[in-house]
């Protein structure tokens, strides 16, 4: 490791610092409040809504800022307030949600807000969403009448990597069009919201530049904020398109890949 400091670590949840059985390591939680204390700042980025940050939350001593929604909502892990949001206007989600019909008439909508989110009866809740307060199923009309952080678009047997480069053919000009699991589910966010546009704009606040910046993450939603980051690290469980991108590699999420990399850049004083 050089003598290069960073000012600030923003790294990814789950796959990333979160283990396969959905807890964060000690380990972890150790070496992200020797990374605060040596006066580095912290950013969660990651594509969960706000309401599934309060383990999160919790887990780090709500201290950081977190943004959410894959970019469209910053969130402080403090107060768990939403201090700014990105909206996809009612109208654009109208015309996406008419032309993915069109092109993959097997997808089922959801689409969330900065509190709460809707989806379409048929639509596959995830172990989050069943068990997460505020979601109701809506008919069609209902679905794109009000605007939304996310757009989220399943397909139960899709590929995810083929399933976004077709979306993207279809509704590209309109949205932004990621994925991060390995089913079939489209993240869609506003017009150029990414996670390294949320960054960029928290980074220009504090003073702090991207060469200043480590990122560390595993999922094609991560690429943006890997690229613009001076320095970025992929677990090895990362996706390829991930590993091909990143400056760096480290061990996967479920070996406290993340942890190692925090360790060295802020050792414990002698």
């Amino acid at each position: 490791m050089s003598d290069f400091t960073p000012r600030l670590i923003a790294t990814d949840l789950d796959g990333t610092i979160v283990r396969s059985d959905g807890t964060v390591s000690a380990r972890t939680v150790a070496a992200l409040g020797r990374a605060e204390r040596a006066g580095a700042t912290l950013v969660m980025v990651t594509g969960r809504p706000p309401r599934w940050m309060a383990e999160i939350a919790t887990a780090v001593g709500h201290h950081g800022i977190a943004i959410c929604a894959n970019g469209a909502v910053v969130y402080d892990l403090h107060t768990e307030r939403v201090v700014r949001s990105h909206m996809i206007e009612p109208q654009v989600i109208a015309q996406v949600v008419e032309r993915l019909r069109a092109a993959v008439p097997e997808l089922r909508f959801a689409v969330e807000y900065p509190s709460g989110f809707v989806f379409e009866a048929r639509y596959n809740l995830g172990r989050w969403d069943a068990e997460a307060l505020g979601g109701r199923p809506v008919d069609g009309e209902t679905l794109v009448s009000r605007g939304g952080t996310k757009l989220l678009a399943f397909h139960p047997g899709a590929d995810p990597d083929s399933l976004a480069e077709e979306a993207i053919k279809a509704v590209g000009d309109l949205v932004t069009v990621t994925h991060s699991s390995g089913r079939g589910l489209l993240e869609m966010s506003a017009q150029g919201i990414t996670k390294a546009s949320a960054l960029a704009e928290f980074c220009r606040e504090q003073g702090i530049t991207s060469a200043e910046v480590v990122a560390f993450g595993d999922m094609p939603n991560d690429l943006p904020m890997l690229t613009w980051a001076g320095t970025s690290y992929g677990v090895a469980n990362a996706h390829p398109d991930v590993l091909a991108t990143v400056t760096f590699t480290t061990a996967s999420n479920d070996e406290d890949g993340v942890a190692r990399i925090l360790e060295r850049f802020f050792p414990e004083p002698d």
